[in-house]
């Protein structure tokens, strides 16, 4: 077998097998390549941490692990999700044909090319050339992304679709993922039509419906999901999509069914148990959540895609079973986790929020009241988010419910809500935050729809000719409760009457210096990694790209 290029002596390649016979013909195979180094796993686990740990030029995994619970799919897609796959990486799967429909499933994830066994030495060494050669021509593509130089990265990426070269497709695809993470919908959505025109690509498809919900179609977006899903069932990363266009739709149940089959379709998936969790705990059985999150947690806790939200979540539930034993477990992983990272405010939120609990548990009122007070002292600060919000209501409620009364309590869940009550979903996950608790719920929605009153007010002093005013009262009403729908419509309001208000500069310049400080937090849900790169809570949009 001939050297794929000049550069493959100095590559470092992963095989991951559990069957001996064949993970040592692989790495033969490699080895007569010319590959350098060639790193050994024996199951998808082993893969997954060396993964997280390193880099790799190659990866060369097995669908199917005979003694393992994950299977290549699930690890692929726990990586991807996680944002741990680089762009750089070749990586092919291989499965038997009993496999292939899965392994066709996974390759629209994140994969260069997979093998049916059994294959010749002739056909692997095929696949990683062509691969390589469109990672090659993606090249300054990939070190702009890893540079973190997004706009460039899209701009040559979309060059390099439309002159229709060697790696066009490739190409056309991360320029569309880049798009999207840009906030450049409409441009993502025109790249995915003209991939779509040359074939009926399901990776495509998902992106035009991601698109979608990105500009705010969410019916168009359900329209198209529906066809793909009726067309791909076993689609999983359609089912992760289908379950925020759902929710955003206000249908949390049928939010949690899709987020149900995709779990169905990779149960070993740490980040779909994870979400399905997150979901299930706002919105349905508790003892389900229970399941999705102790799962999430026994495959993944001390994995970089585990979402550590979870362990908050997960210590919430053992608590009201009043289970003492797990949730003292919780308590010391998360004190455990937190040490990898002393200095994130989030982590040292989730453990206060844990805390707490512990302390109520174990009836040490005054450190659990003083572990609160504390919490709540953060609640107007810059970085105090969304997901923070709701944790934070999780544990006043069950203090309140322990009948430690705080004198404050409506005023605090008032002031959240305020805040937070971006959107019907964000509204209506801090309810299910506080489960149970029905005269905080009613306060809660009554503030957004304070909010709600307000934006319409504004709308109708602006249609009256009085588009300052109504940039006045908004901006106003934003420095009070600092929620991020009205700055947005106090801007919006200002763009768009620029020319009938004087000082339209000025007030613009005070908009987008609250803006800057405090709307960047929590205006959305969205799933986290345990390094704050993301932040919570409900559905994550697949990735092939980090965030």
């Amino acid at each position: 077998m001939r050297r794929l290029d000049a550069d493959i002596d100095r590559a470092v390649a992963l095989v991951a097998d559990g069957n001996p016979a064949s993970r040592s013909v692989l790495v033969n195979m490699l080895r007569d390549a010319g590959v350098g180094r060639i790193v050994q796993a024996t199951r998808a686990q082993d893969a997954r941490r060396l993964l997280e740990q390193g880099r790799f030029d190659t990866v060369v995994c097995e669908f199917h692990f005979d003694h393992g619970a994950m299977n290549g799919q699930e690890l692929m897609d726990d990586l991807r999700q996680a944002g741990l796959l680089p762009l750089a990486t070749v990586v092919v799967m291989i499965s038997g044909e009993a496999d292939y429909g899965h392994v066709a499933e996974a390759a629209e994830a994140a994969l260069d090319a997979y093998l049916i066994k059994p294959h010749t030495e002739a056909a692997l060494r095929e696949r990683l050339a062509q691969a390589r050669q469109r990672k090659r021509a993606l090249a300054e593509v990939i070190a702009q992304v890893e540079a973190g130089s997004f706009e460039a990265a899209a701009d040559r990426a979309l060059q390099l679709a439309e002159a229709r070269g060697v790696a066009w497709l490739q190409a056309a695809r991360v320029a569309a993922e880049l798009h999207l993470r840009l906030g450049r919908a409409a441009d993502a959505a025109r790249l995915l039509e003209t991939i779509l025109r040359t074939g009926a690509l399901p990776w495509a498809r998902l992106g035009v419906a991601r698109a979608q919900v990105e500009a705010g179609a969410v019916f168009q977006a359900r329209r198209t999901l529906e066809s793909l899903l009726g067309e791909h069932p076993g689609y999983a990363d359609a089912y992760d999509v289908m379950g925020r266009v759902l929710l955003d739709q206000g249908e949390p149940v049928q939010a949690i069914e899709a987020l149900r089959r995709a779990v169905r379709l990779t149960p070993n998936c740490v980040s779909r148990q994870a979400k399905l969790g997150l979901l299930v705990f706002y919105y349905g059985d508790p003892r389900e959540a229970l399941v999705h999150l102790d799962a999430a947690v026994r495959l993944g806790l001390n994995s970089r895609v585990f979402d550590l939200q979870a362990l908050v979540l997960q210590a919430a539930l053992q608590f009201d079973r009043r289970d003492r034993r797990a949730l003292a477990l919780t308590a010391h992983a998360m004190a455990r986790l937190r040490a990898d990272a002393p200095h994130s405010p989030r982590l040292r939120r989730f453990e206060s929020s844990i805390a707490i609990l512990v302390a109520l548990l174990e009836r040490r009122v005054p450190e659990a009241i003083e572990l609160l007070q504390a919490l709540m002292t953060e609640c107007e600060a810059p970085d105090f988010e969304f997901e923070a919000a709701c944790n934070l209501l999780m544990v006043l409620s069950r203090v309140d419910r322990a009948e430690l009364h705080l004198v404050d309590f409506g005023d605090r869940v008032g002031r959240l809500a305020e805040r937070f009550a971006v959107s019907r979903t964000t509204c209506e996950l801090m309810c299910g935050a506080l489960r149970g608790d029905l005269g905080s719920v009613e306060r809660i929605r009554a503030a957004y729809a304070g909010i709600g009153a307000a934006a319409e007010q504004a709308v109708s002093l602006a249609l009256e000719g009085r588009p300052r005013d109504a940039a006045l009262a908004l901006l106003e009403r934003a420095r009070r409760t600092l929620n991020a729908k009205l700055m947005d419509l106090a801007l919006h309001t200002l763009e768009r009457h620029r020319a009938a208000i004087a000082d339209a500069p000025a007030l613009l310049a005070q908009v987008h210096a609250l803006q800057r400080q405090h709307a960047s937090y929590g205006t959305q849900p969205r799933m986290a990694r345990v390094d704050d790169a993301r932040s919570l809570v409900a559905v994550a949009r697949p990735a092939t790209m980090p965030r």
